[in-house]
């Protein structure tokens, strides 16, 4: 039996808890919804860490920041770390990446063959924080509100020039990959930028949102002083004192991101044409890197373990995975090794270090045994953060703050702190102790302070005198593409067509 193909499409900041069993039914995702019907659908996805490169780096290696020191978006993703990309070339499939990864460092491959598109963010050490300073914005890359009082319609913005781009090479390579010239199975990995914010979206996304129901967060917005301390360390990140958030700003964010959401379901759905037009098949991957508050508290971005900041959509349609509604929790931390699980290869010789788990059989009817964990340890921290989630309760450990436990079945939208609760002392104690057993909250305060501290060197040396940044520089190779003096037309014309020859008449 041939090894399959593979394609990943990763979504960034996507609010997991808008994809219930799919997408809400409410969202204009056609093509996400024609996917989630042949899907085993994960309603209870948790992220690792509820920030892009650290969500990412676990999301690729199978193991938590904690242990990849990926702790936040300008930590080094180390080259030594084997991802699923390494783990499917290893065993000869082509692999490739069009779009973001948030890769830090000099490598910025990670083991993908091929890359075809350079990253949205910097891949050097300069957006690293700074735990000697609490309390400290880095105003030039921190977020603040603006995202959300400049929230509407525009033709174009930042983030839609880059998915575009994506989207078409993507396309491309799909039709490339369609011509069978290469042997080899492959994996192709999509990774869109939106919906994260700003919070901009194209009119007629935008116009599909008129009259919404869903344009006000279920959770209104609280007072400072009612919010958790790591809350309260958000909203001072987002330097919300210096902006004036109206009700109808909060809407326009909300139906901007909800539009977005079409905006990505429109690419996708591309995509998946592709591959049916040129007749391929593909195991599918839908995932997100983490969520999105989108208002509720009064909390926006990600940064915070609240289900929606923390809970991401995960699909998979694959052979042997049953279609249907999953509700255990898994943890996009799950991917690599359910990968490889798919692909039919071992993980043996790194298992000892691999925390997350193949969720085929969750997917077919086994039980999760396991809590899911999430870890913090980025801007809007002062020490690093733990989570811990099974049996429909969350867990929420900091050494600068008071336990959370919450009953999510009964509490889905984490209103009722349970930690001091007598009813809930059981409960409590045994996520004490497992967190007690999993993390030494010490040694990681120390291991994220030394590594921020190591960073802040490196970074402000190199910045002094030449500056040559680790930006990806998608390699384009003319003298190989086309028509060129060293081929043959014929063979040319004949090799790039598929199908090949003359085709009936429909």
């Amino acid at each position: 039996m041939s090894a399959p193909n593979i394609l990943i499409l990763m979504v960034d900041q996507l609010n997991g808890t808008l994809f219930p069993d799919g997408p809400a039914e409410w969202l204009h995702a056609p093509n996400l919804k024609r996917l989630a019907a042949r899907s085993a659908r994960f309603a209870n996805c948790y992220t690792a860490s509820p920030l892009c490169a650290p969500g990412r780096g676990a999301f690729m290696s199978g193991q938590l920041p904690s242990v990849t020191g990926i702790y936040d978006n300008a930590a080094e993703f180390p080259s030594d770390l084997p991802t699923y990309a390494h783990h499917l070339r290893r065993a000869g499939y082509q692999t490739c990446l069009s779009g973001k990864m948030h890769f830090v460092g000099p490598d910025q491959l990670h083991g993908f063959e091929e890359r075809l598109t350079t990253d949205i963010y910097p891949a050097d050490f300069g957006w690293t924080p700074d735990y000697r300073k609490p309390g400290e914005r880095i105003d030039w890359w921190y977020h603040n509100m603006g995202s959300v009082t400049g929230a509407g319609v525009a033709e174009t913005s930042n983030q839609m020039e880059y998915d575009d781009e994506v989207a078409y090479h993507a396309v491309r390579k799909l039709r490339e990959y369609g011509r069978r010239l290469d042997p080899r199975p492959w994996c192709l990995t999509v990774s869109f930028t939106h919906p994260h914010d700003p919070y901009v979206a194209r009119r007629k996304y935008w116009d599909l949102y008129e009259g919404c129901d869903h344009l006000d967060p279920p959770v209104p917005a609280m007072e400072y002083e009612e919010h958790d301390p790591h809350s309260q360390r958000i909203f001072d990140a987002n330097n919300w004192r210096e902006f004036e958030i109206t009700d109808e700003d909060i809407r326009r964010s909300r139906r901007a991101y909800f539009a977005n959401i079409s905006y990505l379901d429109d690419k996708i759905g591309e995509i998946l044409d592709t591959l049916e037009a040129t007749e391929q098949e593909a195991i599918i991957l839908f995932v997100s890197d983490h969520g999105d508050m989108l208002g509720e508290r009064g909390l926006w971005f990600k940064m915070s373990f609240f289900e929606s900041s923390s809970r991401v959509p995960m699909m998979i349609c694959a052979p042997g995975v049953t279609p249907g509604l999953v509700t255990d929790p898994v943890s996009n931390i799950d991917v690599c090794p359910t990968l490889c699980d798919l692909a039919g290869l071992s993980m043996e010789e790194v298992a000892p270090w691999t925390q997350g788990e193949s969720v085929v059989p969750f997917a077919n009817g086994t039980r999760r045994e396991s809590a899911v964990a999430l870890e913090y340890a980025a801007e809007a921290s002062y020490a690093p953060l733990v989570a811990l989630v099974k049996g429909g309760w969350k867990y929420t450990a900091c050494a600068l703050d008071p336990e959370q436990l919450f009953h999510l079945e009964k509490d889905p939208h984490e209103l009722v702190n349970r930690a001091e609760d007598p009813a809930a002392a059981e409960v409590l104690a045994t996520f004490r102790a497992e967190a007690d057993a999993r993390w030494d909250l010490a040694r990681f305060d120390a291991d994220v302070r030394k590594s921020q501290a190591r960073r802040w060197v490196v970074y402000e040396a190199l910045r002094e005198g030449g500056y040559y940044p680790w930006d990806f520089q998608p390699l384009q190779r003319a003298s190989e593409r086309f028509m060129r003096n060293h081929m043959d037309l014929n063979e040319v014309e004949e090799r790039a067509r598929y199908p090949r020859g003359v085709q009936p008449e429909p």
